[in-house]
Formats: structure tokens, C-alpha cells, sequence
């Protein structure tokens, strides 16, 4: 398979956040990818301590340029992840815009992400050129339910709501959209996590087609860093391996994400010791040790089709 991604996200030198969530996984599953890093930091920030450095707007430039001189600039995918920066995001547009010039079928994979929970962790001048500028020219995006809410305007407060919300994503654009974790009460109780999603398909006979889904992933009491950039990758993945089949797709990447999730916690609670919190070096994703789940993931969330 030569499928190239160009990868634009933050860079840990230890741990896994950013790029270093999203290549490995993607470079097993046979994928190239080209990384270019937003932030080079030491480690993610939910440490005590952390250093690096940030890339503006005209580094980012200047390093696309030197891609396109030497006329490596195809791609079928882009993958962008977190940003806090207004100049930056807008350059990122302009790039996506001409790839997608010179190539037609790329695929612009974008998690927006601006905060959780109700509140902001970016500043709030990115809101709309991620409502107006970015999401227009994405393909699939992976917003949570407080960013699903930040761009339609829309408050979510049952499936309806979620579903309403997604219709009104798709009319902003992309024809993929999936709400990774929302607070909507699951079915199946309160230690369920629901994520949702909607993909419209065009028929051979040039009709439109919406699939949406439902998935309640069991909850894991821990906080991860790094797993929302491991679900956008895993999700252009396996859309990629399944482009119709939307059920499909998000049941391999949310498996995925639970025998990572599931062997990280495990590792975490022995390093640390009987009777106490994992530190956050302890809770960094066991990536490299998940590669065969990765690769052939057993299925162990079903989604339920709406």
C-alpha cells in the first residue's frame, strides 16, 4: 500500500501525544507518514514540569515549501490534531487547500480540538476559524460533545440533539463525523461511555445516504493523555481499509483504543504499587508493546446502527 500522510501535531520526546501517538500506529498498519510538529516538547503537560519549543505559522511555511520544491508534496491524507494558535491553524488550511488542489481525493482527517467538559483549554479566537475556515474543508472530523456543541451552537442533550448536531456538521462539510465521547447517558448504564457517528455516502445513482451509529465503551477510571490522537489516527485507518462501512471502521478504532487502554492501565497500576495513583510517566500509552492489537484488533465493542 503506498498511502502517504502528512501528520501536523505536537511532538514529545518522551511519551506519546501528538505525532508520536499517531505515527507508530499508522506506520504499522502500512502507512507512510510525514510528520511535521507543532510544539517540540520534553513530555506531554500533564507532568510538573515540561520544556520545548513552539512552531509558528512561518516555520510551518517554510517547511512546506521545502517539501514542495522537491515535488514530494502528494498525499492522500492529512491528519491534524491539537493547535493554539490562530495563524498557525489558518496556514494549515492553505496547505490542506493546495494538496487538495493536486490531488482531488485526499482525505482530511481533523480532530478539533479546544477544550472538554464545558470549558476551553485553547484560546477562544480559534473557534471560529475551526467553525469557518477548518471544518468546511475537512473530511472527517472527531470532535468530543462540548466541541460538537463550541461549532454548531447547538446544546446536546439526547441522541436527537447528537444526531441534529452531526446533520448540521455534515452541512458545514465533512461527510464523516464522529463524536468520540459524549455525556449522554448510555443504555447500558452509567459505567458506558457513548460515542457517535454519521457518514454520508453518495449512491451510484448520485443519491445521498446517511449511516449513523451508536458505540457505549466501557469507562476506565484513569485519565489518559494521547488517546484522542490515537483515535483520529486509527479512525483515517480503518475508514481507509472500510470507506463505506462506517460500523466497521469505528469498531476496529475503538477496539484499538480499549487493548491499549487495557494493557496501559494494567502496567500502570503494578508500577505503581498496591494503594496508589499512577504518575503520569507510569499512565504514557504502551504503544509499542500494542502492536499485534493494533495491527488485528479482536473486536470488542459493537456498535449499534441507528
Amino acid at each position: 500500500m503506498d498511502c502517504r500522510v502528512l501528520s501536523i501535531q505536537s511532538h514529545v520526546v518522551r511519551g506519546y501525544v501528538g505525532n508520536k501517538s499517531a505515527t507508530f500506529p499508522l506506520q504499522v498498519l502500512g502507512f507512510e507518514v510525514d510528520s511535521i510538529n507543532s510544539v517540540q516538547f520534553s513530555n506531554h503537560t500533564g507532568y510538573k514540569h515540561w520544556k520545548g519549543q513552539v512552531l509558528t505559522a512561518d516555520e510551518l511555511q517554510v517547511l512546506y515549501e521545502g517539501i514542495k520544491l522537491n515535488k514530494v508534496n502528494h498525499y492522500d491524507y492529512v491528519l491534524t490534531g491539537y493547535s493554539r494558535d490562530v495563524s498557525f491553524l489558518e496556514m494549515v488550511v492553505d496547505i490542506v487547500q493546495e494538496l487538495k488542489s493536486a490531488n482531488t481525493n485526499l482525505v482530511y482527517v481533523c480532530d478539533p480540538v479546544m477544550g472538554d467538559n464545558g470549558s476551553m483549554y485553547v484560546p477562544e479566537a480559534l473557534l471560529p476559524v475551526y467553525r469557518d475556515k477548518v471544518v468546511p474543508v475537512s473530511d472527517i472530523i472527531t470532535p468530543n460533545h462540548f466541541e460538537a456543541e463550541l461549532l454548531t451552537g447547538k446544546k446536546i442533550c439526547t441522541e436527537k440533539d447528537a444526531i441534529e448536531a452531526m446533520d448540521l456538521l455534515h452541512a458545514m462539510g465533512p461527510d464523516t463525523v464522529v463524536i468520540t465521547s459524549s455525556d449522554l447517558l448510555s443504555p447500558l448504564g452509567d459505567q458506558y461511555l457513548v460515542a457517535l457517528g454519521s457518514q454520508t455516502t453518495v449512491n451510484a445513482d448520485g443519491s445521498k445516504e446517511t449511516k449513523r451509529i451508536r458505540m457505549d465503551i466501557p469507562k476506565v477510571d484513569a485519565v489518559f493523555v494521547g488517546t484522542g490522537d490515537l483515535f483520529a489516527a486509527m479512525l483515517l485507518a480503518w475508514t481507509h481499509n472500510h470507506p463505506n462501512d462506517l460500523k466497521k471502521a469505528c469498531e476496529k478504532t475503538v477496539s484499538v483504543m480499549q487493548h491499549v487502554i487495557k494493557r496501559t492501565i494494567t502496567y500502570a497500576k503494578e508500577a505503581a504499587g498496591p494503594d496508589r495513583r499512577p504518575s503520569p510517566a507510569e499512565l504514557e500509552l504502551r504503544m509499542v508493546q500494542s502492536k499485534a492489537d493494533i495491527e488485528d484488533p479482536e473486536i470488542t465493542v459493537n456498535a449499534v446502527v441507528l
